[in-house]
Order: C-alpha cells, then structure tokens, then sequence
C-alpha cells in the first residue's frame, strides 16, 4: 500500500551563525516534528572562494545526534570529548552529543585555503530518554564503505544507516532508522520503503521528483503519513534524494538552541549549564 503525502514543505533560509546561512525544511511553521527527526539542514551547493575564513565555532550539543552527510567538500569534526575526523565527498559522520560535549565543524583548513565545492546535509537525530546522558562517542564513514543499494542504471544510492537488501551500513545508533542518499537521472524510478507505522521523509536536494504522484523540487521535503510502506519515486531531472524513515520515539520533546531533551526544564538546565562551563572547552 502506497503512503500518502502529509506535507509537501519548502525549505527556507535560516542564518545560524553570523558567517553561516542553511536551507531548513524541518522543523517548519506547518510541520515540527517527524520524531526522531528533528531537524535538516541543507548547506550549499557553493563554492568556496580560496583563501576563505568560513567555518562553525564551538558551541554545545547534548541529547541527540548530529549526523551530516557530506555531498561534496571536505569537512571536519573536533570537540571536547577527544574525538576528531574528517570526511569528503559521498561520506558521513555521526556524533552522538549524549550528556554534552562542544565541538566545532565546517569545512577543513586545506579545503579553505584552496577553495572549492561545498555542499552538505545535516539531521538531528533524537536518541531515547534512557540514553541522552550516555557518553558521547564519534564515527565515520567513506563512500566507499556505505554500500549501494536498489542498484540500477542511472541510480546511485548509498546506504548511510540501517540495513536494506540485506546490505547493512556500518554506522550504529541508539535509535534505529534507515538513511539512503544520493542520485537517480532523469527518468528513473526507485521503490523506496517505510514500515507502516514509522516516520517517512524524502528531502530532494537537487533537481525534480515525483513521489507517490506528487511533484516536488530542490529544497522540498515529504512527509507521509504513517500509513502504509510503498514510496515511488520518479527524477523529473537528475535529482539529488535523502531519504530517511526509522522507529517512532513515542516521547515528549523539548527542542531549543542547540538541545533536544524531554522537557523545558532540561533545556533550561542545558543552556545554565553551558553557561556555568559544565561543557568545558575546546581549543581548535
């Protein structure tokens, strides 16, 4: 059975820092929450001019997961917890932030210097309750290790996390979904699926799809309905596709600033905390 479309939301343009402006479609003013995801942010495509300064200072995180997939660029993680990578085009990281940690991101000081393509994805991915103040930990992953699936012609999909066909990512969480990113060319079709139940939301990051009979463009977002496990998805151009579904975490959500906690009171104790200097430093 065939899913229905909830929302089909326009992205918009969201300055996070004062050097840094994203393409939010989640949280949006007509849909917030698809929980466990809680926000996408698109950045770029642009080119980055050589010599430039960009990047993304410290600042905190505590009880999700960033999670970004790097589209093309070079970018790099630090924080406070001792962990440190890089990763380029067609990989991923996936910090888990548990009780707290700072850390920097952007792109890398080779890639600043000599200019170039820069585009990424990144989500927040909610962890359950009984593990928000766990360790923070780091991981990552080539292209080259996440494996293609629903392989065809024209069709280059790469299985970021969870396990499809009987290929499985190497990437582990605390809360299990399923991510598949990359390109289909005109005029291909893929069959995605979602168990009935879960959450389901296809962003189109390049180019013009059609999914489930419903038109959409770069920068568009789907959300279906919970219904149902059938998504069709056909390039109308040679389009760019993130698709995400996973278990529902059936919890109360309180999300601010750089927090994803349970109630107000935690993300007030969070930002008390961070300005006290629970989360310590981090020299970059």
């Amino acid at each position: 059975m065939k899913k229905n479309i909830a929302h089909v939301l326009t992205g918009r343009a969201k300055q996070i820092t004062p050097e840094e402006t994203v393409i939010q479609p989640l949280p949006h003013k007509d849909f917030r929450f698809a929980n466990p995801f809680i926000v996408i942010h698109h950045i770029g495509p642009e080119t980055i001019a050589a010599g430039s300064e960009m990047r993304i200072h410290p600042h905190p995180h505590r009880g999700f997961s960033p999670v970004t997939f790097m589209i093309s660029g070079e970018g790099y993680h630090m924080d406070n917890a001792g962990h440190s990578g890089t990763i380029r085009d067609g990989g991923i990281q996936w910090m888990f932030a548990g009780k707290g940690l700072l850390h920097s991101e952007g792109p890398t000081k080779e890639m600043l210097a000599r200019g170039g393509n820069w585009e990424m994805i990144q989500i927040w991915l909610n962890v359950p309750k009984a593990n928000k103040w766990d360790e923070p930990y780091y991981q990552a992953a080539t292209a080259e290790q996440l494996p293609f699936v629903l392989e065809q012609e024209g069709v280059a999909l790469r299985l970021a996390s969870g396990e499809v066909d009987g290929k499985r990512s190497p990437m582990k969480s605390f809360t299990p979904v399923t991510a598949i990113i990359g390109t289909i060319a005109a005029g291909k079709t893929v069959r995605l699926s979602a168990r009935p139940g879960d959450p389901a939301l296809l962003y189109v990051f390049r180019g013009e799809v059609t999914a489930n009979g419903t038109p959409a463009a770069m920068h568009q977002l789907y959300v279906f309905d919970t219904a149902g496990d059938e998504i069709e998805v056909t390039a109308g151009t040679d389009a760019g596709i993130l698709f995400l579904t996973g278990e529902p975490i059936n919890e109360p959500i309180a999300a601010k600033d750089n927090f994803v906690m349970n109630t107000a009171e935690e993300v007030e104790q969070a930002l008390e905390d961070y300005r006290n200097g629970v989360f310590g430093k981090l020299e970059y």
